[in-house]
């Protein structure tokens, strides 16, 4: 029988809330070329000599607001290693899982390293993103390849891809939902992590625009691998399985950095508008993220509330990423269990 281990991976976390651990992080994490592309010089300058020098102090407040809310800890890496553990208890006998980081740690240096010295048939890489990015999944896998690609004895390596629409992940996404009475709420928002709008259309080998491809309306043999056309299937898979009426929710995308266009609609805008509807209880669901982090806690649960709260609104309630709940654990096993029987 052939000896299998299954590296799952999330974007990262700093070390601690420190400004010091935090301009590291955003050092590794910004400097990746598939995040910003716009040259590496230009890059070099922008991330080094003004984005993080400016950004890390202001992160560092947002990242301490999250450590207190984790005891201490981050929640991603908490979640990371509870739902590893768990992955590990219910594949014990079929295949290994260990947890590794894009950015942080534990490095995917160090794992694939421990990993390596364990002589395995066959490595699977798994990135935590449900929708395709290149500045996500896209930088995990180049990440790894070019790890592995060190190694004398290359195993067989294979890519868990992406699962926006997966039924596993949607009847998990559904079963957080259970959590609250959706009839409670003026408004439900699924809001996913922006990207520039140039990186969508970068998937594009005809040389057309993203907006050129129906990728609000429908996935077909052009967009597949078009985040913003991902991200819109997994909302009207959630407004199917929750039975939303139309003009009940909106998909909208957040976390934007600097001027150039990102992904519209704009998160902070929808709320905004929202707000001055008359508007007064909002549902958020956050579908790109598997885990809280501060995209969710902080940004959601207390920037976006704020702003609401400006623009007439009384309450936002974020609903919880999947997290380590025992039903994504076991759904996790079932999608790699189902990849690596077919390989």
């Amino acid at each position: 029988m052939k000896k299998k281990g299954v590296l799952i991976l999330n974007l990262g976390t700093p070390n601690s809330p420190s400004v010091k651990d935090v301009r590291v992080y955003l050092k590794e994490f910004l400097n990746d070329p598939r995040v910003i592309d716009i040259g590496r010089i230009a890059q070099l300058l922008l991330v080094n000599l003004i984005i993080v020098p400016f950004r890390a102090p202001k992160s560092a407040k947002e990242y301490k607001k999250l450590f207190k809310i984790g005891g201490g800890k981050s929640p991603l890496l908490t979640y990371g290693n509870s739902l590893t553990s768990k992955l590990k208890d219910i594949s014990s006998e079929e295949f290994d899982v260990e947890l590794a980081m894009r950015y942080g740690s534990p490095s995917m240096e160090d794992v694939l390293g421990e990993m390596r010295l364990k002589n395995y048939d066959e490595i699977y890489i798994f990135p935590l993103y449900p929708q395709y990015a290149s500045a996500s999944s896209g930088s995990t896998i180049e990440k790894a390849f070019k790890l592995i690609n060190k190694w004398w004895v290359i195993p067989e390596v294979s890519v868990i891809g992406q699962f926006y629409s997966n039924p596993i992940y949607i009847n998990c996404m559904v079963n957080r939902a259970k959590e609250f009475e959706l009839s409670d709420y003026d408004h439900i928002m699924f809001s996913y992590h922006g990207i520039p709008e140039r990186h969508v259309d970068k998937v594009y080998l005809d040389g057309k625009p993203c907006s050129d491809h129906s990728c609000e309306d429908e996935i077909n043999e052009e967009n597949t691998h078009c985040y913003k056309a991902a991200c819109y299937a997994t909302s009207r898979l959630l407004v199917k399985a929750l039975n939303l009426k139309e003009g009940s929710y909106s998909t909208c995308f957040q976390s934007r950095l600097g001027r150039d266009p990102w992904l519209k609609p704009y998160t902070d805008h929808v709320i905004e508008n929202l707000g001055k509807e008359g508007k007064k209880r909002i549902l958020v669901f956050s579908p790109a993220f598997v885990a809280d982090c501060l995209e969710t806690t902080i940004e959601i649960g207390e920037e976006y509330l704020e702003l609401f709260k400006e623009h007439g609104g009384e309450k936002i309630q974020l609903v919880p990423s999947l997290n380590d709940n025992d039903d994504w654990a076991q759904g996790l096993y079932e999608i790699i269990k189902e990849k690596v029987k077919t390989i």
